[in-house]
């Protein structure tokens, strides 16, 4: 029977966040593989992204860490989205320095060395429309695509003006810095079916799909 070498494991692993459960099969003939797994974390092979969750050290590795997977592995079910998003697509301008998610879960927020995960709590009926499966560096995520960041960002916010088409035109361009002309270039059909599902925020999603027809 052939060895596994524990070390030739983590590499192979890349940049995929690995579980306690995996990691202590690459040391079970270890007395303690927790000890095993403190002490390599120690030495910087091993990232903990929180409690029982770790990445191997790109040093190690040789691939760049991917925070957008990372932020799918954290908290699940999730995708990628809010300011994060917004910013990938090029339609808000501030740099961001948080990972934003949207969960079906409740909302919460992760530290690590690497970055701050924030992760919003949606309804499960709402949480499927409009994700879509990016890939970048040889890794995969889901992240929501520009019309159900938007939606998601109306979802969050709790002062999003709901009667005055001109206030909400104001409060996109002023307060969320997304051009007029950006919103226009969206898909309404996601953000229709976003609304179908809405409770709270329906008129203000009305009212959105209302400026992009202007």
């Amino acid at each position: 029977m052939t060895q596994v070498n524990p070390y030739e494991e983590l590499k192979r692993m890349g940049n995929v966040p690995i579980d306690m459960g995996v990691l202590k099969s690459f040391y079970g003939d270890y007395q303690s593989p927790n000890m095993r797994v403190a002490l390599l974390e120690k030495k910087g092979i091993l990232i903990r992204l929180k409690r029982g969750l770790f990445v191997v050290s790109p040093e190690i590795s040789g691939k760049q860490l991917s925070l957008e997977l990372i932020a799918n592995h954290i908290y699940g079910p999730s995708y990628v989205s809010l300011h994060y998003a917004l910013r990938y697509y090029g339609l808000i301008p501030e740099h961001v320095f948080s990972l934003t998610s949207v969960t079906t879960r409740h909302t919460r927020t992760f530290y690590n060395q690497l970055a701050r995960f924030y992760y919003y709590g949606v309804s499960k009926d709402y949480f499927p429309i409009g994700i879509t499966m990016k890939e970048e560096e040889g890794v995969t995520f889901l992240m929501a695509t520009p019309e159900k960041a938007v939606c998601d960002m109306l979802m969050v916010e709790r002062f999003v003006p709901d009667q005055s088409l001109t206030r909400l035109e104001i409060f996109f361009e002023e307060d969320m810095r997304i051009e007029l002309d950006d919103l226009r270039q969206l898909n309404p059909d996601i953000i229709k079916a976003c609304m179908e599902v809405s409770k709270k925020k329906k008129k203000i999603l009305a009212n959105l799909l209302k400026l992009m027809g202007r």
